[in-house]
């Protein structure tokens, strides 16, 4: 039997059996409607509320400023949304390496007249230039909007959130942060950072998919995206994810109850795929940060040498049981190359790039096989 190696876990990551075992009895036993008065909706009401406290106190703040989500994606759209529609901003500050949840919705309302949109510019290690944001803030009247991602999916540079949070505060732009990739694997302290927005969505730290979570101030008072029934305090109508909070928050749980441990493991793991790529494979490049030990430890974005044509890595790859991505899932369906290693001039014609993405449950095992059939691959290539 052909063995399996999954090694793209900033798509989305394996349930953890833990989770699983959570969620079971709210699929089954407890199947209540949150907003029924009877013992029925007592129940499961009383386990959305137990899963907002849970993820709070994880992140060191008020359980009335998380809201439940389907999702980053939904997260990142009501952050947008609230900060031009409700909040008077009217400049939105961004970058071209951010998802296309906020990248896109940012062209909409520059396309409608409703927000100037300011990219701000790339080092060349693709990190965002600070001074250039804060240029931005300071030459702009009106009330900026900054969404800034914390890790990236795709070539893990991290952004300094206290750094960005304190430039913000001092120009009195709102500040959002997609910490999709970052959840569950960087302690937050919210307590402490400068921050207005800040989402997750829990299939990226073995949760379920299809919910996710935002953290709005306290002191952000805005209006509901999805108007109806007044669940989330008003804020998004519509009965709850009920089996997807409950598992979102004891993936929450599980990975800052083991944060060090999974770290120390995954970059491990990620270390030993580096060192052994550049043995085995003379002339690899890396990605932005994605080979420093500083990066954010799940990625790791390879371009491979010029050894013939790879525009058919990934599914060869495929074909031998490795599981991979050329970039992010969400533009899985792109007829183009990476837009992010497009913006810090990163592709390379005839060379493939390709990220590989770990878990808590990846294995040296897993790597070693990945290494192997990248060889044969590229020897293949060679000799053709």
């Amino acid at each position: 039997m052909q063995k399996l190696v999954y090694l793209d876990n900033a798509a989305t990551t394996p349930l953890d059996k833990e989770v699983l075992d959570a969620m079971l009895p709210f699929m089954q036993q407890h199947f209540g409607n949150p907003s029924s008065s009877h013992s029925f909706g007592r129940k499961t009401k009383t386990a959305i509320e137990n899963a907002r406290r849970t993820i709070a106190q994880a992140l060191n703040c008020l359980p009335s400023e998380i809201y439940f989500t389907s999702g980053g994606t939904e997260a990142d759209n009501l952050a947008m949304h609230a900060a031009v529609r409700d909040l008077g901003c009217t400049q939105i500050i961004t970058s071209p390496l951010e998802h296309s949840a906020v990248i896109k919705t940012a062209q909409i309302y520059a396309e409608k007249g409703l927000a100037k949109v300011s990219l701000v510019n790339l080092k060349e290690d693709g990190h965002i230039d600070l001074n250039h944001l804060e240029q931005l803030l300071a030459n702009y009247e009106g009330r900026s909007f900054v969404s800034l991602m914390h890790g990236n999916n795709e070539i893990a540079n991290l952004l300094p959130l206290a750094q960005v949070g304190e430039i913000c505060e001092r120009y009195h732009a709102v500040f959002h942060s997609d910490t999709v990739q970052t959840m569950g694997h960087y302690a937050f302290d919210l307590q402490q950072l400068k921050i207005h927005f800040l989402n997750a969505a829990a299939h990226k730290f073995h949760g379920p998919k299809g919910v996710g979570f935002i953290y709005i101030n306290k002191k952000m008072k805005i209006q509901a995206n999805i108007t109806g029934g007044g669940q989330e305090r008003g804020l998004r109508g519509g009965t709850e994810n009920v089996y997807g909070i409950v598992g979102m928050a004891k993936a929450i749980e599980i990975a800052y109850r083991d944060l060090t441990e999974h770290a120390k493991h995954i970059l491990s793991i990620k270390q030993y795929a580096r060192d052994s790529l550049k043995k085995e494979l003379p002339g690899v490049l890396f990605n932005g940060d994605s080979a420093s030990d500083d990066s954010l430890y799940t990625v790791l974005n390879v371009t491979f040498p010029e050894t013939g044509n790879f525009d058919m890595m990934l599914f060869l790859l495929d074909l031998e049981g490795v599981a991979c991505s050329g970039g992010s899932a969400c533009s899985s369906g792109a007829t183009k190359g990476s837009h992010v290693l497009e913006a810090i001039g990163a592709l390379q014609s005839g060379r493939a790039s390709i990220r590989f993405s770990f878990s808590r449950f990846t294995t040296k095992e897993d790597i070693d096989y990945m290494i192997s059939k990248v060889k044969e691959l590229c020897n293949v290539a060679v000799s053709a």
